[in-house]
């Protein structure tokens, strides 16, 4: 496998990117980057400057101190200025208001040009919404993740129920719901399959069969 291959994983929230990208990642010994908390990450820093508030975004005043936000990755765990901010990111809060903030082409373009930096010089499994269309395009392999939204619903539900007691599944189907729609009518770099990937139905696969079904693709594809 050469130095900088890439495998790209995109699709919506709670379809199973982030848990197929990981154990790829520690199955072929390559770097593993969730795009999607970076997008959080900016998320929540504009929240803790009281730029993003249930009144609106500043927009101008986050792009302004971009250069302000410092996100890297440790052990999967992501951290914002220092501080591990892994599970902040994935409050309702922080969900509720990341399509918004990742719809803005000036965060867009700051993101993009870290997460190819991190892909230059390393073997990486990315995933997001805009991996295998915009970021890597040239990608060694391309995959796209879909499932039923309220399939996805429930399962994000139970991956955060502890987390937040008072949220309710209901919340977080409609959460996704607008996510979606979100996510795929922006104008930049909307999320939608990119011609040459390959989609894969997470509802037909447990997590394990997934990454058994990939690797035994890489194997034929790349051996």
């Amino acid at each position: 496998m050469k130095k900088s291959f890439i495998i790209a994983i995109d699709g919506a929230s709670s379809t199973g990117k982030s848990t197929l990208a990981k154990a790829l990642a520690s199955s072929l010994n390559m770097v593993y980057v969730d795009s999607g908390a970076m997008y959080r990450g900016v998320t929540l820093y504009a929240q803790q400057q009281q730029w993003l508030t249930e009144a609106g975004l500043d927009k101008e005043k986050l792009i302004s101190h971009l250069d302000d936000i410092h996100l890297t990755f440790t052990n999967n765990k992501l951290f914002l200025n220092g501080a591990d901010v892994s599970s902040e990111i994935r409050s309702m809060a922080v969900s509720n208001a990341v399509s918004i903030v990742a719809s803005i082409s000036e965060i867009r373009a700051f993101l993009v040009a870290q997460q190819r930096i991190i892909g230059a010089t390393q073997a990486v499994v990315m995933d997001g919404r805009d991996i295998g269309t915009v970021v890597f395009p040239d990608a060694d392999l391309k995959l796209f993740l879909f499932a039923d939204d309220q399939v996805r619903a429930q399962r994000r539900f139970n991956e955060i129920k502890e987390q937040d007691t008072e949220v309710t599944l209901n919340q977080i189907h409609q959460n996704i719901k607008q996510r979606d729609y979100l996510d795929s009518t922006r104008a930049d770099s909307p999320l939608i399959q990119a011609p040459d990937a390959i989609a894969l139905d997470a509802t037909q696969f447990t997590a394990e069969s997934m990454l058994n079904h990939v690797l035994e693709l890489i194997s034929k594809r790349f051996s």
